[in-house]
């Protein structure tokens, strides 16, 4: 499953992707200083956005942690959406490209072979996610899973949640059915390449 994930675009790039949507991003924490990354691992620090007391338009965007601790202590940094509908603690992973990994092709070599899956046509997507306060680690996310689309099932038998740009302010929404919104994007969405 996904443990990996890429964010090289600046807070002005997401504040004006969000307002195309009528989605006005606050800043209750100030604006953080993101720096282009291309790889965002389990336990590391990336920005979510969530909303600011129900309000419907406006939300804020935070940076938090990547997973909380589970059962004995190991980090839930994806957590499973089937029969769920996670009626709190929402948010969207900001995200540019996400990576997989797979046997290696060529048997000399040690490591998984690394790709790159990004969204055509888009400069930036979101991941559904839900986030959670621990006494171990404060507040924390974790991205959402489901059965593989169509692009994904070649590399991996699960995949995170990618929402449609429509359904960003409905996932925000938690009176909005969860179950409604999590389905695979269409064929031919997801472009990939081989990185490693």
């Amino acid at each position: 499953m996904c443990n990996d994930y890429r964010l090289m675009v600046d807070v002005a790039s997401i504040v004006e992707d969000f307002a195309e949507l009528k989605i006005k991003i606050r800043f209750g924490e100030g604006t953080p200083n993101l720096e282009a990354r291309e790889d965002i691992k389990i336990t590391d620090i990336g920005p979510i956005v969530r909303t600011i007391d129900g309000v419907r338009d406006e939300v804020e965007l935070v940076q938090r942690r990547w997973s909380w601790p589970g059962q004995n202590k190991r980090p839930v940094y994806n957590f499973r959406s089937e029969g769920r509908e996670f009626n709190s603690h929402r948010c969207l992973i900001v995200a540019d490209g996400f990576y997989e990994f797979t046997e290696p092709e060529d048997p000399k070599k040690k490591r998984k072979d690394k790709w790159l899956f990004t969204k055509k046509n888009e400069p930036i997507f979101c991941i559904a996610a839900i986030w959670r306060e621990t006494p171990e680690v404060g507040q924390a996310f974790t991205m959402l899973t489901m059965e593989p689309g169509p692009d994904i099932a070649p590399y991996h038998d699960r995949q995170i949640v990618i929402l449609e740009r429509n359904a960003w302010a409905d996932w925000l929404d938690p009176t909005i059915s969860a179950t409604s919104l999590i389905k695979p994007l269409s064929a031919g969405t997801l472009a990939v390449e081989q990185v490693g």
